[in-house]
This record gives structure tokens, sequence and C-alpha cells, in this order.
């Protein structure tokens, strides 16, 4: 199958590191040829350093990224179409697909949420109101009739197999420049939006009992903060120690998530990838107005908690909560300290293997399309 995925870069990272993801995985598991056009080249070169912005065409890993420009060129719609995230594609692109028999299978493919509503949208048809087009709704989720999550063929066993070998992990950060962990120091990677309390996060760490070794990545909101800090280098303040990295490939980054002790993590793409991590995680949902996305941080607690002790929940639960700003930052502290015990990795563990449940998202979608050409 041909198939040609659409991505309009929104937040700079999720929306292209979702749509990367997807190609590759199609690509490589399900034989798919597949041509991804993508509006923002430089923020897609933060994640795959090996692109170049300025081409407008060109091959990357097996996979044509074509830039997404505006006039767009004349060319044959693919067997299957995916616009991500509900972005719009180009008027003679939809002509072109209305006019190729048989149409192309056309997939919005929308955010992740484990909110009930999802499962009662996933796979519904929406006619387009003039042409002879059908689009489809996929949703991505964490139950049974949903899409599932992205998760490569083997992934679990290369992510055990790693986190097995201290001596390797060691390798892995020596060759990041970070040394060696000192005793006792819980090592924490953070990616979060502006509006996360940063400076709050790390005055806990600072006069905490604990070494707390801190991970930023270059061009973030937090490295802005470690910088005017005077952390960015490896400086110390109290039991806290932080250090920018250069940002990561995707590949890379995967592998800080499995090197860390806890993960702070944002939007989509770096969420899941922390879930499949299969240690403690502290997820900031994208800020909606009116505090809009509280619904989806407490649909994904439920889930995430659902098996854990009350006690455990609930201390997760006030963490997530003043992370996301839904309650006043005085209680980090105590909301922090509460969260250090064995059961929170045990928590995580048993959540990854859960988190495969519904199927992988790429295999899913493979097949819901298949049998509707």
């Amino acid at each position: 199958m041909r198939w040609d995925i659409f991505c309009n870069v929104v937040d700079n990272f999720g929306d292209i590191g979702v749509s990367w993801r997807l190609a590759r995985q199609l690509a490589a598991e399900h034989g798919a040829a597949v041509r991804l056009w993508v509006d923002d080249l430089a923020a897609f070169r933060r994640l795959a350093p090996a692109l170049d912005p300025g081409a407008d065409m060109q091959s990357l890993g097996g996979i044509e990224v074509r830039r997404w420009v505006t006039p767009f060129p004349a060319v044959e719609p693919g067997d299957v179409v995916v616009e991500t995230f509900g972005c719009e594609l180009p008027a003679p692109y939809i002509e072109a697909m209305a006019a190729r028999a048989p149409p192309p299978v056309w997939v919005n493919l929308e955010y992740l949420s484990a909110e009930p509503w999802v499962g009662g949208c996933h796979g519904l048809p929406s006619p387009h109101p003039r042409l002879p087009l059908t689009k489809f709704f996929f949703f991505p989720g964490f139950a049974s009739g949903t899409g599932g999550a992205l998760i490569e063929t083997g992934l679990a066993g290369r992510r055990l197999e790693f986190q097995s070998d201290a001596d390797g992990v060691a390798r892995h950060l020596a060759a990041l420049g970070v040394p060696p962990r000192a005793r006792g120091e819980q090592l924490v990677s953070l990616f979060c939006y502006p509006q996360a309390p940063v400076a709050a996060l790390l005055d806990a760490w600072a006069a905490g009992g604990r070494p707390v070794r801190a991970f930023a990545f270059a061009g973030t909101a937090v490295a802005d903060v470690l910088a005017a800090r005077g952390l960015a280098g490896g400086g110390r303040d109290g039991a806290l120690t932080a250090q920018v990295l250069p940002f990561l490939s995707q590949d890379d980054y995967d592998r800080m998530l499995w090197s860390c002790d806890w993960n702070f993590v944002r939007g989509e793409d770096s969420f899941v990838r922390a879930q499949l991590a299969a240690r403690p995680l502290v997820w900031q949902a994208y800020p909606q107005a009116g505090d809009a996305h509280r619904l989806k941080v407490e649909a994904f607690l439920a889930r995430y908690l659902e098996h854990a002790d009350p006690s455990t929940g609930a201390n997760l639960t006030t963490l997530w909560a003043v992370w996301n700003g839904f309650a006043t930052v005085k209680g980090l502290v105590a909301a922090w300290a509460a969260c250090t015990g064995p059961e929170y990795l045990e928590l995580a563990q048993r959540w990854e293997k859960r988190l495969a449940a519904p199927g992988d998202l790429a295999g899913n979608l493979a097949k819901f399309c298949s049998e509707r050409l």
C-alpha cells in the first residue's frame, strides 16, 4: 500500500514526533511505501538530525519526505491518506482524491486520550458533503475498541535488555557527557511546557534529603530555567545537580527515558514513550483554556492507578495536579517526597505491560485501512 501522511507542526515536537514514528513503523513492519508531508522541516530535523531542512523532497530511512507547500503540487494520492490531528488537507489534493478510482481510504488520526467517550467515536465515518469521499476518525487509546498506542515490535525486549545492563546504561550516559551516578542519586529527565512550575520543583529537589540529577534538553523551557540558575553545565544547588543535554533524536530520547528513574514529559509523543520506558512518570497535558485538559489527566490517572494502593494513587495524583497547575505549588515538596518509594516503579512496570492490550496503533491502523480498500 502507498500511504500519504500529512503533518502540520503545531507544538514543535508532538505532532511531527507521532507522525514520524508512525511513518517509520508502517514502512518497517507493514511494507508500506510512505510519503510524509511536513510544513516545518526545521522542527522535524530536531528529531531526525539526518534530515535536510532545505530540501523539498528527500528520502530518509526509506520514507519519502516532502515539504508541504502552498500552492500544493499536482500529485497522485496514495491508497491511504492520513491527516494527523485534524490538519486540513490541501484543496487540490482533496479534489485529486475524489478523482481517483477507487478513492483512497481517508483517515483523520486523532489525539490520544483515555476519556471513556473515545471508544464510541473510534472508526466512525464522515462522508464529504460534496465529493464521493469518506473520512474515518481513528482514535489512539488505552482500552479495547480504540486504536492503541505506537509500540514497535520487540520494543519491550530491547528496553529491558538495555535497562538490565547497568554498565551499558552508564556508557550511554557518558557518551552524552553525564558523569557516573553518585551513590543514592536519582536521575530525572525534564521535558515540559513553559507553564509548568519548574522553579518550585528545582527548589524542592535542592532542599530534599536525596540527591537528584536533573536533565533538560537544549532549546527547551527547562533548559532556559537551568541556565538562569547557573545549573545548565552540571552545577549544584543543595541536593540538586542539573545538566542540559543536546536535543536528542527519537531513538536516543527513548534510551534517555530508559536510563532515568523518573521522567517528566509533555504532550503525546514523549508521554507514550515514557510509559513504554516502564519508569515512574509525571505528565503535563497540553494546556487548554479553562483547564479543559484536566479531564484528560484525570481520565488517564483513573486507568493508570486502577490497581494501585489508595495512598500511592493519592500521592501521585497530587504530584500530577501540582505539575499541571490544578493545585498550588505549596504542596510540591510534600508531593514529591511522598512519591519516592519502590511502589511507583512497580506501578510503572505493571502499566507498561497493560499498555499493549489494545494492540499497537500502526498495526491496528494498517488493518483498518486494508479492510476498506
